[in-house]
């Protein structure tokens, strides 16, 4: 393959035959806000809670892979139900995905500080390929590949068992197996398959001024092998968040957060590839919680 360029069309093309790698897209924030990973994530806050997050892949790189995610998610006042709502979009060369996630979650006490959290999701998933933007040279004259626009939903599920400290949850976001995109080489399509996962994650007090928060996410789809993201975040004098994290056969990375307020944080990322595309990514996520009118946030979210 001649440039980068090229390289990237013809991965996106593919995706669209192999669109797991696109199912779910990927950021290094997830310790922050789970609720695109997990529909019982909502409402974990006690109030509105509102953010924004943008990642970019391979930098540089013409079609780099760019995703950008916001979330809104808030318990009922009263009530142990909780909703939540994602929108995002995922671009990758030629291919672009656009995506909703609607979420309903109910809490259930099970001592005075640890609930358990079951959450039900409805997504959509608008899946586009344009070939004809593609650079001359790329296919052959015969391919005649026409641009692809398809739409699909899904439903999902998730439990999260949670305290001021702790939180431990499994999800499926997507439980029902779908055909997409153009038949691969056999004739068959590809599906939209299940993911499963798997997160943990505890804050401990090392002394009065620091917060030592780890991390671990397991990522399952398919036959592929399972992917494993380990982190570490300290939190110095309730302001200052500095992590490391280590995605198994992908990258190194590196997170500085900074806790304005208890109710804002603004966080950001950057990865060191370990695969053959030697470049970094870049990730920025701003979070805000909205106090409600009977709860008061006084002290940071560890999650």
């Amino acid at each position: 393959m001649k440039s980068v360029s090229t390289y990237l069309i013809t991965l996106s093309l593919l995706f669209s035959m192999s669109v797991a790698a696109q199912q779910e897209f990927l950021t290094t924030h997830y310790m922050f806000n789970g609720l695109a990973l997990n529909p019982a994530y909502a409402g974990v806050h006690d109030g509105v809670s509102a953010s924004f997050l943008s990642r970019n892949q391979w930098v540089g790189f013409e079609g780099a892979p760019s995703t950008q995610v916001a979330t809104i998610h808030s318990p009922l006042s009263g009530r142990p139900v909780s909703l939540g709502a994602a929108l995002f979009r995922d671009q990758l060369g030629l291919s672009t995905e656009y995506g909703a996630y609607f979420s309903y979650a109910y809490r259930i006490p099970i001592t005075k500080e640890l609930k358990l959290s079951m959450g039900l999701q409805f997504s959509t998933h608008s899946f586009a390929v344009e070939y004809s933007q593609a650079e001359n040279g790329v296919f052959d004259a015969g391919d005649n590949l026409g641009d692809i626009s398809e739409f699909k939903w899904n439903v999902g599920s998730g439990a999260l068992l949670h305290t001021d400290r702790l939180f431990v949850g499994f999800s499926v976001p997507q439980m029902l197996n779908k055909s997409v995109g153009v038949p691969n080489p056999d004739g068959n399509f590809s599906q939209l398959v299940r993911h499963y996962y798997l997160f943990a994650g505890y804050a401990f007090s090392l002394g009065r001024n620091m917060v030592l928060k780890p991390n671990v996410l397991v990522k399952s789809v398919g036959n592929a092998p399972a992917q494993i993201d380990l982190n570490a975040n300290l939190l110095i004098k309730s302001f200052l968040w500095v992590g490391a994290s280590y995605r198994s056969k992908d990258s190194i990375d590196g997170i500085l957060g900074f806790q304005i307020t208890p109710q804002l944080l603004v966080s950001y990322a950057t990865d060191f590839s370990l695969t053959d595309i030697d470049n970094q990514s870049h990730e920025i996520m701003i979070n805000y919680i909205f106090e409600l009118p009977t709860k008061k946030i006084l002290t940071p979210r560890y999650f």
